[in-house]
């Protein structure tokens, strides 16, 4: 990385493993296309899908890498992240996950629950008094 300066490029295990389940099902939905296949057009859609899938999941299991820079040392895109299984500050994907730090005004309630708002009665059936 030498090529690049002294900053973080992001490449992780999470990123590079998704990313090639991703291309792999663009191209399979690409050439369904060409061939007229709605069966392969749709697998490749499910593998674009799956590549997502896998890369969120390898995120949650410290394969990825917190928002912004890291240091240098966990630099290399084989080191695993040791605050991943805890959650990352800022990272949507951790909170997704249900995951990441909660602030003290998270746990508390509100002392005045909002304005109260009374039913809509619309045109569905379900909703209807006998």
């Amino acid at each position: 990385m030498s090529a690049h300066g002294d900053h973080d490029m992001g490449h992780t295990v999470a990123g590079w493993t998704g990313s090639a389940i991703a291309t792999l099902g663009f191209a399979v939905a690409g050439l369904a296309l060409v061939l007229g296949s709605a069966p392969g057009l749709w697998a490749g859609a499910a593998l674009t899908a799956l590549g997502g899938l896998t890369s969120w999941l390898l995120h949650l299991a410290g394969w990825g890498k917190p928002t912004g820079p890291r240091p240098p040392h966990l630099r290399h895109w084989r080191t695993r992240d040791p605050a991943g299984r805890h959650g990352h500050p800022n990272c949507l994907g951790c909170r997704l996950a249900g995951r990441g730090p909660q602030t003290e005004g998270a746990r508390t309630t509100s002392a005045s629950p909002g304005p109260v708002v009374p039913p809509r009665r619309g045109r569905c059936v379900m909703n209807r008094q006998q």
